[in-house]
């Protein structure tokens, strides 16, 4: 075993979590035997195959101190080991390792998930809440949780019933048919995964449903914290997830202010994007694809006046490490939403969307909290541009450097590709100007190419051109 690959991964979590544990020298030999029933059943509730307690580490500051601890030592005239062993219920295999690191000892013992039934010491069942150690029969919920965990298997989106049942589909045709793939009605379920062995709508059949009941919202702020004022917030959700994220990306390029610096010009001006748009797209991607949807909470995206937040729930795979999710060793959350966004060529598994970042603004970019993944793109901008995004995005009037296309007939092409039965009534309600002023914006379109109305005024429909 690498103890020193385990640490450089475990020392990427700002604190102790459900599944490991730091100490120093300490020992006490009933305690830790509690602790490995914790660390055994909290591992197996986060869907990792081990857990881990490891001396020599400070808990707080995550230094490597060394240890005196001797992993051979006696209990009562019983090597520890053995006793530790003989209480432990069913019987699941822990090892301890030990390693030097700079001279310093480090010890190392890894636990075993509990399988089929929680793991006892003493005849008693024991959890971590946090990184503290308690008692399973005092808190009834998590083993209820654990015990449907060991029964069924880690919840995924594919094995969790949906609480909603009266889904429709009729966007996910329209999606896959605008990619050239065709789904039959009669096998698409099967095919996609969308039913639970019980024959229910799943969660990932929600999210693929033409109304997937979750929001998701961009929020735009104007200065550094969300205690300023609130510009604008533009909601994506409560649609098939496909056409959300979508229309999402799209929104991206609208927020991508180009900027001009005119500091000292004596040459032509130089322009530069607010930020890196690909970068942007990797991360909303991402931030989709791996959230913890069967919890019921969705991605969080937020705009301050010098940075984009975007924060996705849960944590990395439970086969995941850190190094290799900072190299790009992809182990999707959602397994069959990954498939699914590589047949669609929304992603291609590569793994490059990580590094990408990366390279753009390094790995200081990812933050890990407790229950979130959170990535940071920092403004190209010296100025506070809160403002500007704001007044400009918040209130529709920011027009785009980009192909000739203001912000108005960016949003009606994104509309048009979304639904291209759209009225121009319809139009003008959700953009709110005049079906005048809708009338003049796809007249510009129509002569420049952008789109072309397919049969009669009546009963025709839009077809985007690019």
């Amino acid at each position: 075993m690498n103890i020193y690959k385990l640490l450089q991964d475990l020392f990427q979590y700002s604190k102790e979590r459900e599944w490991f544990e730091y100490k120093v020298n300490w020992f006490q030999p009933v305690a830790l035997g509690e602790y490995v029933s914790a660390l055994s059943n909290s591992a197996a509730l986060v869907g990792k195959k081990y857990g881990y307690f490891i001396w020599g580490i400070d808990d707080i500051t995550h230094e490597i101190i060394g240890t005196n601890f001797d992993q051979y030592q006696d209990y009562k005239n019983e090597p520890y080991q053995n006793y530790l062993n003989r209480n432990l219920s069913p019987k699941i295999k822990f090892d301890f390792y030990e390693e030097y690191i700079d001279d310093k000892k480090i010890v190392v013992l890894v636990i075993e998930a509990a399988n089929d039934v929680p793991t006892s010491f003493n005849g008693e069942r024991f959890i971590r809440i946090g990184s503290s150690k308690a008692s399973m029969k005092d808190n009834p919920k998590f083993e209820k949780a654990l015990f449907k965990i060991l029964e069924t298997g880690y919840p995924t989106i594919t094995n969790t019933v949906s609480q909603f049942q009266d889904l429709t589909f009729e966007k996910l045709f329209m999606y896959y048919g605008s990619k050239g793939i065709e789904l039959r009605k009669e096998t698409f379920k099967k095919n996609l995964q969308l039913l639970t062995e019980d024959g229910k709508y799943n969660i990932l059949a929600q999210l693929l449903s033409d109304n997937s009941h979750l929001p998701l919202r961009l929020s735009i702020f104007e200065g550094e914290t969300k205690g300023s004022n609130l510009y604008a917030i533009k909601e994506f959700g409560f649609d098939c997830i496909l056409y959300s994220l979508k229309n999402l990306i799209d929104y991206g390029d609208i927020l991508n202010i180009i900027q001009s610096d005119e500091t000292n010009r004596k040459e032509e001006r130089k322009e530069t994007p607010l930020f890196d748009l690909k970068s942007f797209n990797e991360a909303i991607v991402n931030a989709v694809l791996h959230n913890k949807w069967v919890d019921g909470n969705e991605p969080m995206i937020t705009v301050y006046s010098n940075r984009i937040e975007i924060l996705s729930r849960g944590t990395i795979a439970p086969a995941q490490t850190i190094e290799g999710f900072y190299l790009g060793e992809s182990v999707p959350v959602n397994e069959k939403l990954s498939e699914i966004f590589a047949q669609l060529r929304i992603s291609d598994k590569s793994g490059r969307g990580v590094p990408k970042i990366i390279e753009n603004y390094s790995k200081d970019a990812f933050e890990f909290r407790e229950n979130s993944i959170v990535v940071t793109i920092p403004f190209n901008s010296n100025r506070r541009v809160g403002n500007m995004v704001g007044d400009k995005v918040g209130n529709k009037i920011f027009v785009s450097r980009k192909n000739g296309l203001n912000d108005t007939r960016k949003i009606i092409l994104s509309e048009m590709r979304h639904n291209p039965n759209i009225t121009k009534k319809e139009l003008a309600v959700l953009i709110g100007i005049s079906e005048t002023a809708i009338d003049n914006n796809i007249k510009y379109l129509k002569l420049n190419g952008y789109i072309e109305r397919i049969g009669p005024n009546k009963d025709g429909w839009w077809k985007v051109l690019k």
